[in-house]
């Protein structure tokens, strides 16, 4: 076995145990997060009740994910109801909104955020139900983020990069800003976080950005 044929089997090997191990994390993050997820959803819907909103406490929406598979993701709804639907209202009314929408994908001083949807994002109780996403095998707890459909369109050729791997419900990005755009100064900063990311993802990256989380949940880092 010449040297080159050797390093390319050794590479194979390394890839086979990120991955084995990745996929066992994810599993067990996976049970032990849906413990969690029982009652919190009844504390959440007891929030939402004392204020008067009787809709659904879950929000799904179609995300795109590994080799440009669709799923639907889950979240507990932080938001009015029709959100979605409000947002192009508030983008052809508002100029300001439309611009900062364009260039972030998202807006700081949301108006469709509830009372109960600012506790949980500042919380990111919010993402909790993504624990069944990463259950079912849709994505992966570290990688980069899911993106909607029209985001895509976005990365200039290098869609494939991106979709190469699991999206995760936690990301360089994440813990490089999260929500805050303000600390991001593009859409195209994050997308380049992102891509880090995938070209160089590890074991030692995933538990730095594991560890990373746990300090910019407990601070609040970025959460909206």
């Amino acid at each position: 076995m010449d040297e080159e044929t050797t390093y390319i089997s050794n590479v194979n090997a390394k890839a086979m145990s990120y991955a084995f191990i990745k996929k066992l994390f994810d599993l067990f993050v996976g049970l032990i997060g849906l413990v969690f997820l029982i009652p919190i959803t009844v504390l959440v819907k007891i929030l939402y009740i004392c204020t008067g909103d009787l809709h659904s406490i879950f929000y799904s929406q179609m995300r795109i994910g590994r080799n440009g598979k669709e799923f639907r993701m889950y979240k507990f709804r932080s938001m009015v109801p029709n959100a979605d639907k409000k947002l192009k209202k508030y983008l052809k009314e508002n100029k300001e909104y439309r611009k900062e929408w364009d260039m972030y994908q998202k807006l700081d001083n949301d108006p469709r955020i509830t009372k109960v949807g600012k506790l949980l994002r500042k919380t990111s109780i919010d993402e909790m139900p993504q624990f069944i996403n990463l259950l079912k095998g849709d994505i992966s707890l570290i990688g980069p983020r899911p993106l909607v459909p029209g985001e895509i369109e976005k990365h200039h050729g290098k869609e494939e990069l991106y979709e190469s791997v699991k999206p995760g419900i936690t990301g360089w990005w994440a813990v490089n800003g999260r929500s805050d755009t303000k600390n991001i100064d593009s859409y195209k900063k994050r997308l380049e976080l992102e891509y880090y990311y995938v070209e160089h993802q590890s074991l030692k990256l995933d538990l730095k950005i594991f560890f990373m989380t746990f300090s910019a949940v407990l601070h609040h880092d970025g959460a909206k």
